[in-house]
């Protein structure tokens, strides 16, 4: 049980628990004014520093300027052997946890207990460890989730779903821990959330593979078979080459003789062309140097005479033998050329096929081999195809994998829905146990005409609880539902040792409930604590208690020290910030 809350600050008004039903009631003085709220009292406050010393992260509460020096205290049970726990923490060293004895040093079962300073991590495993009895392989079960719904956090929105501490939390991460109070198997539960992150990771990788970023590293089967077979028959083409390449170590110099070769032989060529456009010119001419007729010569003599008399006359025969010795000079030098020329392309013909076969030698050679750096090149263009093949071959894998993802999730929720259908047919009693105290709760505050239960069902994608009260969805309602679960589970995680004797509930749970729901709440929550052996601390503002006072309430026995009120040293720190 909680036994005190106080601090290093002598303005702070401890608190002081006791078994049973704490009303820590906040107050308005006869001066108050209406702009004037007891918000600010320290309710919510309290609430917040049990946390912070049950090992909660630093809170801005803690942190602020006026508490940061604080060092607050709580006193509570331990089990046995040690009785009496001291708890102390500040804003200043939030890291480190003052424990009074030392529980967790090197002697914890010395007559003379001293007290000792250990890690909050330290802290937190202690009390999952003694408080709730987790193992340290019990991985779905958190001490600090569990803490939540035993000290329901206002600015958390605590309040807002019974089946959870807060929003952020997640439903199977939440229904396994309440599973583990209630006695159900909660490792089933737990499995819910590995079938859920699994399904959140294939729709991610889903839609990555429709991402023009993420694309090509997820990818589509279709596309990277596709890739794939373009790359195997590289691999096949560069296997084939390289098994049939033949190392040649003149390599270079019998390219450069090829090239030279061919070189010349493209010169030949060329030359040959004008040559044969010469000879054509010289065998036209040879058929134009034939002996003329001596006919026109007559004619020019005769036109000769008449304009220059027989003065100018020549010798006819004269003149013929001087033409007919020109033109036999130029038919000689014209076959004598043409001769030449024939010659010369003969000679270049046989020096082009001799230059043929040797550059037919030469690339034969070539294409059989290669150089040792061609050879080099070729193997490691074979090493990255395969390389490639590898990496493509792994985002094959993955991409079926992921496609074939939802058949396998869809297949592992339906046998898991049907395991946990039959675990929960397997632990009817517990969950009678449970329905009944539920039962046995909302008819004290309602009567049994809304027919009140409990059950858990197993759903394809989540083991669900559900709360029964036959009632419209009022606010105050859906409190008092609330109040009926979280006073179920704690007595039922309280009988079986799986939990702590103390259930702590702020102001904000009575909030539009009906002033006899609040009396016949906190009359409940009385009888149960006492029958039980158990402490339920909660937090009240005086004008709503005295309703449920009007009610046939008796309030008196169960209102603890101090009694905040809204003045200026009336509230929890004894100073308002």
């Amino acid at each position: 049980m909680l036994r005190e809350l106080k601090a290093s600050d002598p303005r702070f008004r401890t608190v002081t628990f006791r078994p049973g039903l704490n009303l820590l009631v906040a107050d308005r003085t006869d001066f108050s004014t209406d702009e004037e709220s007891r918000n600010a009292v320290g309710k919510t406050s309290m609430i917040e520093l049990l946390h912070f010393l049950l090992g909660a992260d630093r809170t801005p509460l803690v942190t602020r300027r006026e508490n940061k020096e604080t060092v607050f205290e709580l006193v509570m049970d331990w089990p046995v052997p040690h009785g009496r726990l001291s708890v102390r923490r500040s804003g200043r060293e939030h890291a480190k946890v003052l424990l009074d004895p030392d529980i967790l040093g090197p002697e914890p079962d010395a007559l003379f207990q001293r007290e000792g300073t250990v890690t909050t991590k330290e802290w937190k495993s202690a009390l999952e460890r003694e408080l709730f009895g987790i193992r340290e392989s019990d991985k779905a079960l958190s001490g600090r989730l569990l803490l939540s719904f035993y000290l329901r956090r206002t600015e958390r929105n605590g309040f807002a779903d019974a089946l959870k501490p807060n929003p952020q939390t997640s439903r199977h991460l939440a229904t396994a821990n309440l599973c583990y109070l209630l006695g159900m198997d909660w490792a089933l539960a737990a499995r819910y959330g590995e079938l859920s992150d699994k399904e959140q990771t294939r729709r991610k990788l889903g839609q990555a593979s429709n991402d023009p970023v993420w694309k090509d590293i997820v990818g589509r089967s279709g596309d990277l078979r596709g890739q794939l077979t373009v790359v195997e028959r590289r691999i096949v083409e560069l296997k084939d080459q390289i098994a049939d390449f033949q190392v040649v170590p003149e390599y270079e110099e019998i390219r450069r003789e090829a090239e030279r070769v061919n070189s010349r032989i493209r010169a030949l060529r060329e030359a040959d062309v004008v040559d044969q456009r010469n000879l054509a010119d010289i065998e036209r001419s040879i058929e134009e140097a034939n002996d003329p007729g001596h006919e026109y010569l007559e004619r020019a003599y005769a036109e000769m005479g008449v304009l220059l008399g027989d003065q100018v006359r020549a010798r006819f025969d004269q003149v013929e033998e001087f033409h007919r010795a020109v033109v036999r000079n130029r038919r000689q030098y014209l076959d004598e050329e043409a001769a030449r020329l024939r010659e010369k392309l003969a000679a270049s013909e046989r020096e082009r096929g001799e230059l043929g076969n040797r550059q037919s030698a030469l690339l034969h050679t070539l294409n059989e081999g290669g150089a040792l750096d061609t050879l080099t090149v070729m193997q490691g263009a074979l090493a990255k195809e395969q390389a490639h093949q590898e990496y493509l071959q792994r985002r094959l894998d993955a991409a079926r994998t992921l496609e074939q993802s939802r058949r396998q999730i869809d297949q592992e929720k339906a046998a898991l829905e049907e395991e946990v259908q039959r675990d929960i047919d397997a632990r009817r009693e517990q969950e009678q146990r449970a329905s009944l105290l539920f039962n046995r709760f909302a008819e004290h505050l309602y009567g049994d005409a809304r027919a009140p239960y409990l059950t858990f069902q197993a759903r394809r994608s989540h083991l669900e609880i559900e709360l029964k009260l036959e009632a419209d969805d009022s606010t105050g309602i859906s409190n008092m539902k609330m109040f009926c679960f979280d006073l179920t589970w704690a007595v039922i995680a309280h009988r079986a040792g799986r939990g702590p004797d103390f259930l702590v509930h702020d102001s904000k749970l009575y909030d539009g409930v009906d002033e006899r729901q609040v009396a016949r709440a906190l009359d409940l929550a009385a009888r149960v604590t006492r029958k039980e052996g158990m402490q339920y601390v909660v937090t009240m503002n005086s004008d709503d208690l005295a309703k449920a006072q009007r009610m046939g309430f008796d309030a008196d026995p169960h209102v603890i020290d101090p009694m905040l009120k809204d003045s200026e040293t009336g509230g929890l720190f004894g100073f308002r910030f």
